[in-house]
């Protein structure tokens, strides 16, 4: 492992908060480590992100899903959006303009480089964490070497898309169809004429069964009758949902999903599945067998595929030498930074996993930092 290497912020993940995190960072006179401007007396952060290339999750999601059905993609800071055609697919509209901002603003990030474990270097509160990284290699065979930082804060920006979470369900092992999470999904066309069986009660859940519905027969189960709400999922249900989700993550509670604060809110796709009628809800099957699954009625079901749209889990395995995540699998957060250990802050986690709650909570984690860099200068040396 190489030499560690002294900055006074790391930030991990470069999505919409890690880059909301890294202008704010360069808008106040960081700047990146090991540049030409990094070796005078200014501050230095770096951006650690795990993917092979600019975008965050959105170089990985299903081409159907354009502009005009993704649930709202806020502006990063300082540049806005270029002007959008709706129907282009959010997976070659969202990482260009997440590479010319990094460009713009040359952020540096460094990538692909996996953190491994964030750990605290000694017991002074007011010392340095450790930050480890795994050895990678890029899409072109190029080694990245192990590394480890030793930084006066992390900014945590690694969102959920690598933590997709998959149900305990008996017999789950047993089948020999298909089985897939949303993260997997590519297209429709892969099920074209088979039968399909879709969990889950979310937006993506709705999205996709009106999607495969058109080529396949589908069917959708849910562990619990979901609640509709009338009104449209807009800009005041989304400020309720944060709401909800804050005082879940104040606790120490794990964040939740938006459906479980604000019920089911009919969203185009969902109106439309209503339409054709193929947005029936099932109980979901009692359990899964090698060609089917066993309904709640003690039938059986033939399935060819079952899609898992059962959401995300915050991907935080990193922190856990920090030992901040209480038994329920929360973190207790106090504005962005973790009540436990004050020198991390999570930003896309909790209320602010909306972009623009991205935005603002990136800004937040900012000002926090430095207020606790300027007050750590200021301590009395002994």
């Amino acid at each position: 492992m190489s030499t560690p290497e002294t900055v006074d912020v790391v930030v991990i993940g470069a999505g919409q908060a890690g880059l909301s995190a890294a202008y704010h960072l360069h808008r106040r006179g960081f700047v990146p480590l090991g540049t030409a401007r990094g070796a005078t007396a200014a501050r230095t952060f770096v951006v650690l992100d795990a993917n092979d290339a600019p975008g965050g999750a959105w170089q990985h999601r299903w081409r159907s899903l354009t502009m005009s059905t993704v649930n709202g993609i806020y502006d990063l800071p300082g540049m806005p959006k270029p002007e959008l055609d709706p129907a282009s697919p959010s997976v070659e509209v969202i990482p260009p303009y997440f590479a010319a901002f990094e460009e713009r603003f040359a952020l540096a990030v460094r990538r692909p480089v996996q953190v491994r474990a964030v750990r605290r270097e000694d017991d002074d509160p007011h010392g340095r964490l450790l930050i480890e990284t795994a050895a990678s290699a890029d899409s072109s065979g190029a080694d990245s070497p192990a590394a480890v930082f030793r930084a006066r804060a992390v900014v945590n920006a690694t969102g959920t898309w690598t933590k997709p979470f998959w149900p305990a369900y008996p017999g789950r092992e047993r089948f020999e169809g298909r089985q897939l999470h949303v993260a997997d999904y590519v297209s429709a066309d892969e099920f074209r004429g088979q039968r399909v069986v879709v969990v889950g009660a979310g937006i993506s859940a709705i999205q996709l069964l009106e999607e495969i519905s058109r080529v396949a027969e589908t069917v959708w189960m849910t562990r619990r009758e979901p609640e509709w709400v009338e009104d449209d999922f807009d800009t005041a249900a989304r400020v309720e949902a944060i709401k909800g989700v804050e005082e879940r993550v104040r606790q120490g509670l794990p964040p939740g999903s938006v459906i479980s604060v604000t019920g089911m809110h009919w969203t185009p796709w969902a109106r439309a599945a209503e339409a054709r009628g193929v947005l029936v809800r099932q109980p979901m099957f009692r359990r899964i067998e090698e060609h089917g699954v066993v309904l709640a009625d003690g039938s059986f079901l033939p399935v060819d595929a079952i899609l898992w749209a059962t959401g995300f889990r915050a991907a935080l395995d990193h922190l856990a030498p920090l030992g901040i995540r209480l038994p329920g699998g929360g973190i207790r957060i106090d504005g962005t930074r973790a009540a436990d250990e004050p020198r991390v802050h999570l930003i896309g986690y909790g209320p602010s996993a909306s972009t623009v709650g991205a935005n603002r909570a990136g800004r937040a984690a900012v000002l926090a930092i430095l207020a606790d860099l300027d007050a750590t200068v200021a301590l009395p040396q002994h």
